[in-house]
């Protein structure tokens, strides 16, 4: 049995918080809870080498148990190329990569993700990318590919990858960024923006392609609604997202940042 938490949405810089400071006290505190792989997935903060170095410090500390994270959105804005990302660029990176869960037989599969503007199939003569070059952060990541062509690219990743694990039996925990099914997404009447930031929020296709392989269990972040898990079909679906708490927006339902990740990480027992 090996015990996992998961995280994501960690947010360091916009929640002001020192990770010098913090990656300690995660430390012992999963030490005491006897975690022996502490998944993150995604956006630690806005610049990856920052990313890099948090989760390197938090392997370092936490040795021999393991730490792995994936980039989102925000880690993408700064310090890395798209080219990078694609590329084992450390260790603790499982950007299309895995990790086999020693004495069992999980295998945690890791992916960024993307989107393809699939959530937001009900508007109709909309210029998704406009919108997001004009009004989300995204428009700032550096990008060669169309958010068609890395979406198909992220498909074929984990198809391949599922394939891969399918065939030898393995039971799976993906991690990825982005959220893979409609039952996450929220859609209103009266709110324009968020009907057209749905189109970046991920891609229904994912949770499909889960739902046919049989996944046992996905970790996402992206949004910050702090959802319960919720088992669709054969699949357990985790949003541990930590989210902001600055003098703009509080998504947190206590005051202080160490709390709060308590309160929002999940520890699974992996047999």
């Amino acid at each position: 049995m090996v015990r996992v938490a998961l995280i994501s949405d960690l947010h360091f810089d916009v929640n002001q918080t020192d990770p010098v400071a913090m990656v300690p006290r995660q430390v012992a505190y999963l030490k005491q809870q006897r975690v022996g792989v502490y998944l993150i997935a995604g956006d630690l903060t806005n610049h990856f080498e920052q990313s890099v170095q948090i989760a390197e410090s938090l392997q370092r500390q936490f040795a021999p148990a393991q730490v792995r994270f994936i980039a989102g959105n925000h880690d993408m804005l700064h310090d890395v190329t798209e080219a990078a990302l694609e590329t084992a660029l450390t260790p603790t990176y499982l950007h299309h990569q895995w990790l086999d869960l020693p004495g069992t037989n999980w295998r945690v599969l890791g992916n960024n993700g993307w989107y393809d503007y699939g959530f937001a199939d009900n508007l109709t003569g909309r210029n998704f990318l406009a919108w997001k070059n004009a009004f989300w952060v995204d428009g700032s990541i550096p990008q060669t590919l169309s958010d068609a062509q890395r979406f198909k690219r992220v498909y074929a990743q984990l198809t391949a990858q599922l394939a891969q694990a399918q065939q030898q039996d393995k039971r799976v925990l993906v991690m990825t960024h982005f959220v893979p099914r409609r039952e996450f997404i929220l859609y209103t009447q009266d709110n324009r923006f968020w009907n057209m930031a749905n189109a970046l929020m991920g891609s229904p296709r994912l949770g499909e392609l889960f739902a046919q392989y049989r996944v046992a269990a996905v970790q996402f972040g992206h949004l910050h609604r702090h959802y319960w898990p919720q088992h669709l079909g054969d699949t357990w679906y985790y949003n541990q997202a930590l989210g902001y708490h600055n003098r703009r927006i509080n998504e947190w339902e206590t005051l202080d940042y160490f709390t709060e990740w308590q309160r929002r990480l999940r520890i699974l027992d992996l047999n």
